[in-house]
């Protein structure tokens, strides 16, 4: 019985890794959900799309990254939604930060742009320009600061 129990469990473990790695990566704007097709439009027109990576989860749908040639990576749920967007060194798109965490940096930051937000359950998380890791709530109310040595 354990043998059997052991032969299954390694099958199950095979089955899952063979599936991590079907993975792909496309160029096509097609293979994305038509909300991540629209946000590329709205937020960033005239950039073209190094890479697409299709993640796929063993137990749920999978989630798409995007690169774009100029640097940039976002990253989208499988419906489409933004999780993720990292311009490294260049600004977000003004639209796609909440209008309350966008005057908060403008007050308290303001010769700093915001090159990385990503949206979580529970807020949102912003970096800055000079490494300052700032987080608010689902709301835009600023909860804590993290800086960088």
């Amino acid at each position: 019985m354990k043998k059997i129990i052991m032969t299954l469990l390694l099958v199950l473990l095979g089955a899952m890794a063979s599936y991590a790695f079907l993975d792909s990566y496309v160029i096509d704007r097609d293979k994305l959900p038509a909300d991540a097709q629209q946000f590329l439009k709205d937020y960033f027109p005239k950039a073209r799309i190094s890479l697409i990576k299709i993640d796929r989860h063993l137990l749920k749908k999978p989630d798409y990254e995007v690169r774009l040639t100029n640097g940039t990576t976002i990253e989208f749920k499988n419906s489409g939604q933004w999780k993720e967007v990292d311009c490294k060194d260049k600004a977000v798109p003004d639209g796609i930060v909440p209008k309350r965490i966008k005057q908060y940096v403008t007050k308290n930051y303001p010769d700093v742009k915001i090159t990385k937000i990503e949206k979580k359950s529970g807020g949102y998380e912003i970096e800055l320009g000079d490494n300052i890791e700032l987080k608010f709530d689902l709301l835009g109310t600023f909860k804590s600061v993290k800086m960088d040595d």
